[in-house]
């Protein structure tokens, strides 16, 4: 007897693998086996499935079983198989009717004593099935996550056994509820940086257009401080864009990210990070720290001490707003559209241009140091801002009231509500057939913008950057048309 079980879509975007169960008689062969490119974790599963099922009461044939996992010619990793493995098995032996099993999707790893437990991918594999109009069966722990998945029909099974008492119909297992997003974390509030009005504004712009940010000043100046802050003036995520976060979280390390569930995320990976770390990999590539701040903030603090190659990798992400692994086997494709602030010294010992300490440095010295980050990437971040030392007497002076986060985030709305009336996104992912139509010159301000971009020889990538920084400052204005005044400071933010 052979019997064929759709297990979930993998969740690299590639067709679901095909789980085919075959029993005959032993004939002095091996009593089970797999094929169709099993990892090791996949191998080891016929331990589990059989104790499983022995210890759930159920009889285990004493016959050869072949499993093979199709197509034949993509790697299998992972114990999100022995559910299926297990079911095929009790099916083809007679102990399940087969026609139970055609309307579900069935995910899960296997305990010795028949348990399921969570495996990674459960959102996306939520997701994939209800496209497909069929339910998904996954671990109790998992349904609550996996039911958050619009229009989803969930079922959770503690065990094989009360689940095969669900598919007989002998007890009837309910469809998990989705599991309520917890509340928004307390953001950094941005009364508590002390000066820094230009950085301020800065990081008000950039909020406002999604654009990227670099802070370049002596240590101790408050660049992380003005980091942190960003998240909260940002706009809430949308439904969809919690969704892909929780999905993504998901497949990285199998957590359900109800930590950022109303917050935009903030990534911060060390600078001893490697290029797979910033954009994933591995054989079975996972997303990286720019897939999981889609939608967010990636903050690279101490810019120039990342490796050249690790920095360089980040180059067509911030123009795709997505990344391609490509594998001998396989390609696979994560979203990244994530906004970039990064905060850096002006020198190897940091004090150059400092009035209160001198800088100790060579002119070769810094110029090996500001070589560390290339002039393509330096040309995709919009918004360059030098910040400096605050004097002493101002940080010990009781500090006047400083606008809040909150102030600042009505203002960044009511310019976010204005870009998506206009044009559906922001100012910073407008394409250069949209320049034409929203930042549209008069003469006066196109020949001031031609001059200065002659004079400062920008690129034309830095000048349709300059765009739309111009753009997201009228927008804050509230200004219909871009006058010089916002592309002055526009081009004030180009170095």
């Amino acid at each position: 007897m052979e019997l064929s079980i759709i297990n979930s879509r993998a969740l690299t975007g590639i067709e679901a693998p095909l789980v085919q169960v075959e029993t005959h008689l032993s004939n002095g062969l091996p009593a089970f086996h797999i094929v169709g490119l099993p990892e090791t974790a996949v191998r080891e599963s016929k331990d589990r499935v059989r104790s499983a099922i022995l210890n759930s009461h159920f009889t285990f044939p004493d016959r050869r079983i072949t499993i093979n996992l199709a197509p034949a010619d993509l790697p299998k990793e992972g114990g999100r198989f022995d559910l299926p493995i297990a079911l095929g098995i009790l099916a083809a032996s007679g102990q399940l009717p087969p026609d139970r099993l055609l309307q579900h999707e069935f995910l899960g790893e296997l305990g010795l004593d028949g348990s399921l437990r969570n495996v990674p991918g459960v959102v996306a594999a939520a997701a994939a099935a209800t496209r497909a109009g069929r339910h998904l069966v996954v671990a109790t722990d998992s349904a609550p996550s996996a039911a958050r998945v619009p229009n989803s029909v969930i079922i959770g099974a503690p065990d094989i056994l009360t689940l095969c008492a669900h598919l007989n119909g002998s007890e009837t297992l309910a469809a998990a509820r989705p599991k309520a997003f917890s509340t928004r974390h307390k953001q950094l509030d941005l009364a508590d940086v002390v000066g820094q009005q230009g950085a301020r504004r800065a990081l008000e712009i950039a909020a406002s257009g999604g654009h990227n940010l670099l802070l370049c000043g002596p240590p101790g100046t408050g660049k992380t401080l003005l980091a942190r802050r960003l998240p909260g003036i940002l706009p809430p995520p949308s439904a969809d864009e919690i969704l892909l976060g929780l999905a993504l979280r998901d497949i990285h390390d199998g957590t359900s990210g109800e930590d950022f569930a109303f917050e935009r995320p903030f990534r911060n990976p060390h600078h001893t990070a490697t290029a797979a770390a910033l954009v994933g990999g591995g054989n079975r590539p996972r997303p990286g720290e720019i897939s999981l701040a889609h939608g967010g903030v990636l903050f690279l603090d101490e810019l120039p001490e990342f490796s050249r190659h690790c920095l360089e990798v980040l180059r067509e992400p911030m123009e795709s707003s997505e990344i391609t692994l490509a594998r001998a086997r396989h390609r696979t494709t994560y979203p990244a559209r994530f906004q970039l602030i990064a905060a850096m010294n002006p020198c190897p010992c940091g004090y150059l241009g400092d009035e209160a300490r001198p800088c100790r440095c060579t002119p070769d010295q810094i110029q090996r140091y500001r070589s560390r980050v290339s002039g393509p990437l330096l040309d995709r971040i919009d918004l360059h801002v030098q910040v400096n030392r605050i004097p002493p007497g101002d940080l010990l002076t009781p500090r006047c009231t400083a606008e809040t986060s909150a102030v600042v985030q009505e203002r960044v709305f009511l310019s976010r509500a204005s870009q998506q009336a206009r044009q559906g996104r922001p100012n910073a992912l407008l394409t250069a057939d949209m320049l034409a139509s929203t930042c549209v010159l008069g003469e006066v301000e196109k020949k001031a913008l031609e001059s200065a971009a002659s004079r400062l020889h920008l690129s034309g990538r830095g000048l349709h950057r300059t765009l739309r920084v111009a753009r997201t400052i009228a927008d804050l204005d509230g200004c219909e048309a871009i006058e010089i005044k916002h592309i002055s400071e526009a081009l004030a933010y180009r170095r």
